[in-house]
């Protein structure tokens, strides 16, 4: 019996989707770059898998995304929020899906560099389960306080001073242990030899709710969750974590400014695909989404949320995730601070 050489019909399903979505993101890339009309979608479905839960800061930037690569690089984009237990739920769920570039990761820069550090038995290994694909966002942390602060509380200043005096109030929120709101809080109130607590929370939403109900009296989180509660008078933004001050607080002095040099620090977050991933896939995968940060409506979008829209190479995105780690973890292994204690 004889047999026919392979033909496209007889090539492994996987293989041909993967093919598929290479040569629509190298397209739709190439007629982008020359102001051509985008090609017809190639791509029935791409799946984002989100690590935190709708209203956080990660969700709005996948939805976003998701909204811009619609009809342009796949007919449908999913957006599967996975949020809890330090990104593990988000990542195991990437890990069981094929490396064909139809699944990818939306997460913050600490599941790759922080967590590993963080957490002794993290379930995952960053270098051997996420495949950087590009930067999707960029955002300004911010320190604000709710009611359970007096009204005298209007700088950080005066915030240590009150936290000095009402130990037992001095508490702060953040949206996890080990992310880099908490670590803001460390780099902020540890110097000062307060007496404080850290408060955990399943991400921005719950955070917020425990400071607008009273419940803790300092949050740190990303300046755009912050600030619609700020307008509102809810809260009082204290300082931004920016080098300068923030376009969308020009009011609020940096923390930088108010004696807290080490405080300049920017959250991120970012795009990966499943071990496996061929390089070519992963390198068109990220044309595509410097494609969508460009568009005006994402970057509009993103900046209603005080985020500013970001892309880089996979390689570019490898090495973000290796500064990360050679700036930030030290400082949790100085501090003691440990995600499964």
């Amino acid at each position: 019996m004889t047999t026919s050489p392979p033909t496209h019909r007889h090539l492994p399903r996987r293989r041909v989707l993967m093919a598929g979505v290479a040569a629509a993101a190298a397209a739709t890339w190439s007629r982008a770059t020359l102001g051509q009309a985008p090609p017809s979608p190639k791509l029935e479905r791409l799946r984002i898998l989100c690590t935190g839960p709708a209203g956080s800061v990660p969700d709005i930037v996948a939805r976003s995304f998701g909204e811009a690569l619609t009809g342009v690089f796949a007919e449908q984009v999913v957006v599967d929020n996975r949020p809890g237990a330090a990104g593990q739920i988000a990542v195991q769920a990437l890990k069981s899906a094929p490396a064909d570039g139809a699944t990818w990761l939306l997460g913050q820069g600490a599941i790759a560099s922080l967590y590993p550090t963080l957490y002794g038995k993290l379930g995952y290994d960053p270098a051997r389960d996420l495949v950087p694909v590009s930067l999707a966002a960029e955002m300004t942390l911010g320190v604000a306080v709710g009611p359970a602060a007096p009204a005298g509380v209007t700088d950080m200043r005066t915030l240590v001073d009150w936290m000095r005096r009402h130990p037992g109030a001095a508490n702060a929120a953040s949206p996890g242990t080990g992310t880099l709101p908490h670590i803001l809080e460390v780099m902020l109130f540890d110097p000062t030899g307060l007496d404080w607590r850290h408060v955990p929370y399943p991400g921005g939403p719950p955070a917020i709710a425990a400071l607008l109900g009273g419940q803790v009296a300092v949050l740190a989180l990303p300046e755009g969750l912050l600030l619609p509660h700020v307008a509102s008078g809810r809260l009082r933004l204290l300082g931004t974590s920016s080098r300068e001050r923030s376009r969308f607080s020009l009011a609020v002095p940096t923390l930088a400014e108010q004696g807290h040099g080490r405080s300049v620090m920017r959250e991120w977050f970012a795009f990966f695909a499943p071990a496996g991933t061929p390089a070519g896939v992963a390198q068109q995968a990220s044309e595509v989404v410097g494609q969508a940060a460009a568009a005006a409506g994402l970057a509009r979008r993103l900046e209603d949320a005080a985020m500013s829209a970001a892309h880089s190479s996979p390689t570019r995105l490898a090495a973000r995730i290796e500064d990360d780690r050679r700036t930030w973890a030290p400082l949790l292994v100085d501090a003691g601070i440990r995600g499964d204690a």
